[in-house]
């Protein structure tokens, strides 16, 4: 089958097109958080230290709490919660950009966070109860590029704002793509009829899941590499004042992830996605460590772009790992929980970032973030063991008894 007829008969699928368009605006919200937080500090304030800080503060209270989100959503389902923190969050936005004092933008900057509504991680459990098993491979290439795209278009719109007449517009503008896009998907029948899977009994405690520790070790090598990256690039550019070249790296990124992700769809199921995930890993390390020695233009967007490419493959065998390994009950809470380790470690990278933007070099950064990303392969080569469910071809039947009790929820 061709490529482009295997994503046209994925498209014609009923409610994929619902899935894909309805979250989509609240992920360039999400795209546009960071550098909207990160300018707005850095303008109230004029420190990239500062400004690191409160990109770490807000990291780090959205993904400490993510666990309990996730598993509130595996227990009592999508409507309310999402119904209750998309409004919250919007506002949050706001408030934090009415704010001024430094102290003042860090503490609602937390309270932002501690109400972020999981939609990314809502959506994919979804795509199960739309898609045949042999598809999920390709839907779940799909999303991830719709996530890449949305982090393309973010980041160029806060950019573009936050350096234009009206700097106070991004977080406004990401709130109203928030409320949007969040609210369409609270209301959609594919999420609002979705029914969380039921626990098996006597099951252990996902902290007690092997394959969950791992996967937490490794995110935590990851989680601190990308907070300094996510500071390091607009701190360098704006160092070098050319800040606005900011937008033009991350465009970059983005759009070879989506080409990533979709070429990633397209491998065939013959190879495990452990294997997948542990050769692309490895090739994610390399393109790097180019990225330290590079200058905010042309030859970072380069990097970037080489960077982007196999972080958007990595990103669909990762969720293939997870389906592969986590236990049944726990769709939206295992990856919850791996994001607030993760995100936790990410919001340390982030604030570390900003100081040592400051007092060392954002290149110097850069070469940390090439080693997180080595020391992460390292802990998934060591422990592949414990990821050994994943290693393996499953047949049609296994697919589709995965499937079962799961019952598709839209008409």
């Amino acid at each position: 089958m061709s490529p482009m007829k295997r994503y046209r008969q994925l498209f014609s699928i009923p409610n994929v097109w619902v899935l894909v368009l309805a979250a989509f605006p609240a992920r360039v919200a999400y795209g546009m958080v960071g550098l909207s937080l990160f300018f707005k500090a850095q303008q109230e304030t004029g420190s990239i230290a500062i400004a690191g800080l409160v990109i770490g503060a807000n990291s780090l209270a959205g993904s400490f709490t993510a666990g309990i989100r996730g598993s509130v959503i595996d227990k009592y389902g999508q409507k309310w919660p999402l119904r209750i923190l998309v409004p919250g969050y919007a506002t949050m936005m706001i408030v934090v950009n009415a704010s001024h004092s430094s102290h003042v933008i860090v503490a609602m900057a937390i309270l932002m966070g501690l109400t972020a509504p999981p939609i990314n991680l809502s959506v994919r459990p979804l795509w199960k109860t739309i898609v045949p098993p042999d598809f999920l491979r390709t839907a779940y290439a799909v999303d991830s590029s719709v996530m890449n795209t949305a982090g393309v278009i973010g980041p160029v719109i806060a950019t573009s704002l936050a350096l234009s007449k009206h700097p106070g517009t991004p977080l406004i503008t990401a709130a109203v793509l928030m409320s949007i896009g969040g609210g369409a998907l609270a209301i959609a029948p594919v999420s609002r009829d979705w029914k969380p899977e039921k626990k098996e009994k006597g099951a252990a405690s996902l902290w007690n899941n092997p394959a969950l520790r791992l996967m937490m070790l490794e995110g935590s090598f990851i989680g601190f590499g990308w907070g300094l990256f996510d500071v390091a690039v607009p701190a360098y550019a704006t160092l070098e004042n050319v800040a606005h070249r900011t937008a033009w790296v991350f465009a970059a990124m983005g759009i070879s992830s989506i080409i990533g992700g979709l070429v990633a769809g397209l491998i065939s199921k013959r190879t495990s996605s452990l294997r997948a995930l542990r050769r692309t890993y490895l090739m994610w390390f390399l393109v790097a460590i180019p990225m330290a020695f590079t200058y905010p233009g042309w030859s970072m967007a380069i990097a970037g772009a080489c960077l982007g490419f196999v972080g958007g493959a990595i990103q669909v065998f990762y969720w293939e790992v997870m389906e592969a390994v986590r236990p049944k009950g726990s769709a939206v809470s295992y990856m919850a929980w791996l994001w607030t380790v993760e995100g936790s470690v990410m919001s340390l990278g982030a604030a570390v970032g900003g100081i040592l933007s400051d007092n060392v070099s954002p290149q110097f950064c850069l070469a940390l973030t090439a080693v997180s990303i080595g020391m992460g392969n390292v802990v998934l080569t060591i422990g592949k063991k414990r990821l050994i469910a994943a290693d393996r071809i499953p047949t049609e039947e296994e697919d589709t008894a995965a499937m079962e009790g799961i019952a598709p929820t839209t008409s």
